[in-house]
């Protein structure tokens, strides 16, 4: 189940400014509802005083995504039948016609090899590991708010994500809980505090909420593109690999199984138009890329706190 409205809010001038250039190149390509807000206008549909205006994207809005990756394994993954084997690390692929991947307790021989582990893949395909990096993003959920106290920080329930480089996410949960994520850990590793990260981001959003406690913390992993693009290819007649949604991969992994399959059946027209766009490596390569994309970040959250 789906619920409407996807909020994007602007802190700064600037970034209203640049809010309003994104209105108009969204409905240069069709979507036409967009709907500009200011100051008086985002305050009605979150209840905080940090932003001066916003976009709300109707067509956009929030999911349950584990449940829907829980609908999605639990069908029939191909018409003649298919099995997911969970806990069944590959260890190293082999081109060939058949193609041979090997785990730590068998292997397979298949016409066809996906690489899709993104964030998760480590240094299996090493050509792919230069031109991406993983990162971590932290998520905390609060205790049971109540649906009146839930609903008095997003009145119309939809999601919300800011404009900064580093961005804050947030919506409310089925249960009426407040989930709160933000931060990014370049190289993916786990943070020994996850509430020491993103409460204070949350209070500074909602100041209300102080007396809160937090009952759930977790952390996930994307994968990172230079240009933010995702990146669709192959590796020889018969191994594909789609992979680095930078951050919206819920959305995007679904496009990209479609084409996927569409490819694999004949039609490759859709899946090269996205195959063609350009890989770039991150600066530094595999040993700098972190500390100079970190350096980056700093640059770019500094300007967001000063509004240039």
């Amino acid at each position: 189940m789906c619920r409407r409205g996807g909020v994007f809010a602007a802190e700064t001038e600037k970034q209203l400014h640049e809010l309003k250039a994104q209105k108009a190149r969204w409905e240069k390509w069709g979507n036409e509802q967009l709907e500009l807000l200011d100051a008086k206008g985002v305050r009605e549909v979150v209840a905080s005083d940090r932003y001066v205006g916003a976009l709300l994207d109707k067509s956009g809005g929030h999911i349950h995504p584990l449940n829907l990756a829980l609908g999605g394994g639990g069908s029939d993954p191909h018409p003649g039948g298919g099995q997911i084997f969970e806990q069944s690390a590959v260890t190293s692929i082999t081109p060939g016609q058949p193609a041979l991947v090997k785990t730590a307790k068998g292997a397979v021989k298949a016409r066809f090899i996906v690489v899709a582990g993104n964030a998760y893949l480590g240094n299996l395909v090493p050509e792919l590991a230069s031109k991406s990096m993983p990162c971590g993003t932290q998520v905390i959920a609060t205790e049971v708010l109540g649906e009146e106290r839930a609903r008095s920080l997003l009145p119309q329930n939809y999601c919300l994500e800011d404009c900064n480089y580093l961005l804050d996410y947030y919506r409310t949960s089925g249960d009426h809980r407040l989930i709160y994520g933000g931060g990014v850990v370049y190289g993916a590793r786990d943070p020994a505090d996850i509430e020491r990260l993103i409460i204070p981001k949350m209070l500074k959003t909602f100041p209300q909420l102080a007396d809160v406690k937090v009952e759930y913390t977790w952390t996930g992993n994307f994968l990172l593109t230079l240009s933010r693009l995702p990146q669709f290819g192959r590796i020889g007649p018969n191994i594909y690999y789609m992979q680095g949604y930078s951050g919206h991969g819920v959305t995007c992994t679904h496009l990209a199984g479609k084409l996927l399959s569409e490819v694999l059946s004949g039609q490759a027209e859709r899946f090269d138009a996205f195959a063609k766009l350009p890989h770039y490596p991150f600066p530094g390569g595999r040993l700098f890329r972190i500390p100079f994309t970190a350096a980056g970040a700093a640059w770019y959250t500094l300007r967001d706190r000063l509004g240039v």
